[in-house]
């Protein structure tokens, strides 16, 4: 049996967007369950789109979902280089091939040449404007040309791409994992460009060459790549390796929430969520799109989230382990429908993560928020403040919102709230509560509410104005946990600090 080899293969044209980020998740997953290998490629023939730093962008995103590919860039392999642009000398030679046994043609047409055949198919109201196998006969290309004016324009070194020759009439069938067969016309399909004048292969023949030399077994991508999956097929079949070809399986999209249209950068700006894994810097334009790390998203959460945008178990179960996901995954549990992408359910994967995440995990993750905020606090103490506000928070972002008053005393106090608790008896109640706590020798949430209670009973004080203004003095508002967990926590001598501060 022919072993499992699947690849991602990015071009570094930019930040990775979650969709690329699921399809290198179901390559991985598929890749573990049949335990096959999982090859991370660079795709970069397209020389005028590359990005400086895309490349860096890309590993680091697939380091932090704990996507481990096992051969490619950095990590090399007896089918290498894994960089399209580090292996510019091999395709030369396929093109070659194709020209020989007819696959293909020399094209010489200039940019003014191909923009004046657009223009008549438009102003004939043609159904497409493209170069296909009608329009080729009436182009500058060696199936027009003589022979001998061919071998003159070459020698010449005047400037040609290599197109591919669509047949006539015929019906192209692509065999897909998850939507079974789709058929093509090749009326509809163009003489796609597959060497340019540069002396670089385009994506689509050194994708083919390279899929093949790399011995992939399953090309498992995005929807947006079945309409070249004709083309593909046609490759496979012009160099003879149709029984050497690999199967197909097209991901569904990912949607908007509202289900219309693909999911795009400018929709999450728009709606204020993150679309790309980490936070990206465009390098031309210094525009900053937020992350999912940076958000406060566990990465667990996430490969879990986009597991289920186009995928789904068949059972009631939806917190899965990395094991346990590569355990249920098939190709066939996939959806050939569009997923629409819901950010509340997103953050409810999070926070399932978040309420069984170790403390000491979530203070290394929060200790990076507080040092934005100049705030160093010892890793104990900020664990004592994860374990109570974990189960309010859906993201270690909104860990400050629910506990910032563990680190900062309050500065001013909610007026409101004032106007409510602070009557003429208040400040004395203060001072009682505040002796009572100064001579606590067991400073215990249990313990404290305990002595405060006896308090209200022996001295028949309100309870909303003992609680209420003991909150006002600690937070500066009506917010936040249990009192006494807020007293057990900041300790003794803050509690006092802050009972003082209240009271002048």
């Amino acid at each position: 049996m022919k072993k499992i080899r699947v690849r991602f293969a990015p071009s570094p044209t930019g930040a990775l967007h979650l969709g690329g980020v699921r399809t290198a998740l179901f390559n991985y997953l598929f890749a573990l369950k049949h335990q096959g290998d999982f090859l991370l490629r660079i795709e970069d023939t397209d020389q005028t789109r590359y990005v400086k730093g895309a490349e860096e962008y890309i590993i680091e995103s697939l380091r932090w979902c704990g996507i481990e590919y096992n051969e490619g860039v950095g990590k090399e392999g007896n089918f290498g280089p894994y960089r399209q642009s580090d292996r510019k000398e091999i395709y030369k030679q396929y093109a070659d091939k194709l020209i020989e046994n007819g696959g293909a043609y020399f094209a010489f047409d200039t940019p003014e040449e191909l923009e004046e055949m657009r223009k008549h198919l438009e102003s004939i109201h043609s159904e497409t404007q493209q170069y296909d196998a009608k329009t080729r006969k009436l182009m500058k290309n060696s199936l027009t040309l003589p022979e001998n004016e061919v071998k003159e324009r070459i020698a010449k070194g005047e400037p040609y791409v290599i197109r591919i020759k669509t047949p006539e009439n015929e019906e192209i069938v692509v065999q897909d994992l998850i939507r079974g067969a789709v058929k093509f016309h090749s009326e509809i399909l163009d003489d796609k460009v597959l060497f340019k004048s540069d002396g670089m292969p385009t994506y689509h023949l050194a994708n083919v060459v390279d899929d093949h030399l790399m011995q992939i077994s399953h090309v498992i991508r995005g929807e947006e790549w079945l309409p070249s999956t004709p083309l593909h097929v046609l490759l496979y079949r012009f160099w003879g390796w149709e029984n050497e070809m690999p199967q197909f399986a097209h991901l569904p999209l990912i949607l908007k929430p509202d289900g219309n249209g693909k999911l795009s950068k400018r929709d999450g700006l728009k709606l204020g969520f993150p679309v790309y894994p980490l936070r990206y810097t465009d390098p031309s334009t210094s525009e900053v799109s937020e992350g999912y790390r940076e958000w406060g998203y566990l990465p667990e959460a996430f490969i879990n989230m986009l597991a289920f945008l186009g995928w789904n178990p068949g059972t009631e179960q939806e917190i899965f382990s990395l094991n346990e996901l590569v355990d249920a995954f098939s190709l066939e549990k996939v959806s050939k429908a569009g997923a629409k992408f819901d950010l509340e359910k997103a953050k409810w994967f999070n926070h399932q993560y978040l309420r069984t995440s170790s403390n000491q995990k979530l203070t290394q993750l929060f200790q990076h928020f507080l040092k934005q905020k100049n705030i160093f606090a010892e890793n104990h103490f900020v664990e004592k403040v994860c374990e109570v506000i974990k189960e309010r928070c859906h993201l270690v972002s909104e860990f400050w919102g629910q506990g910032f008053y563990f680190f900062e005393a309050p500065k001013e106090y909610d007026s409101a709230t004032m106007k409510k608790v602070w009557k003429t008896e208040t400040p004395q109640i203060l001072c009682e509560v505040k002796e009572l706590i100064k001579n606590c020798s067991e400073f215990s949430a249990e313990n404290l509410e305990k002595i405060v209670k006896n308090l209200i009973n022996e001295k028949q004080y309100s309870v909303g104005i003992v609680f209420n203004s003991l909150r006002l003095a600690m937070v500066g508002k009506n917010f936040g946990i249990d009192l006494f967990k807020i007293f057990e926590i900041l300790g003794k001598n803050e509690v006092l600090n802050r009972i003082e501060a209240i009271l002048n």
